[in-house]
């Protein structure tokens, strides 16, 4: 659903923005890249039938180069699932680093944010609900609040 007004989501507290893809060098090489691209799905199923592990939202797009926008509850969460030795993320980096480590063939990056009250705001116009929106709650934009400034300081009052 196309949302027409101007909103701007809302967060409580502290969360992480975490940026996660991969770019397909060499296309031709599909059973390079196929399997890379396949591991992600799987990672985010697991994480959305498993709320208590703190993945909030993700988007995901696709083409040469794959990007994953995630809204994570803790740093402490994101960082325990990348770790943990029963979930699907610990072997799709293990098959990575076997099937391609450094050939060339498919590029991955990651980048990680941490947020709090303050340090961040939002618009969205004619848009359904999408990213931090998806992630947190959103609502309309009051005319004390239009400006991204203003957005600023509303988000770092509101604890």
């Amino acid at each position: 659903m196309i949302n027409r007004e101007r909103l701007t989501a809302k967060l409580e507290g502290d969360f992480v923005v975490f940026l996660i893809g991969m770019r397909i060098n060499q296309p031709l090489k599909l059973h390079k890249w196929l399997p890379v691209a396949a591991a992600m799905p799987r990672m985010l199923k697991e994480l959305r039938q498993q709320p208590e592990r703190g993945l909030l939202h993700a988007e995901l797009w696709f083409s040469r180069t794959i990007l994953v926008l995630q809204y994570w509850r803790s740093m402490e969460q994101l960082l325990a699932y990348a770790k943990d030795k029963e979930a699907e993320h610990l072997p799709a980096w293990r098959a990575f680093n076997k099937a391609i480590g450094t050939d060339g063939s498919v590029g991955i990056w990651h980048e990680t944010y941490a947020a709090s009250p303050g340090t961040y705001e939002n618009i969205y116009v004619n848009m359904p609900s999408f990213g931090l929106g998806g992630a947190g709650a959103l609502q309309s934009v009051a005319q004390a609040n239009r400006s991204a400034a203003a957005r600023l300081r509303a988000t770092k009052t509101q604890e």
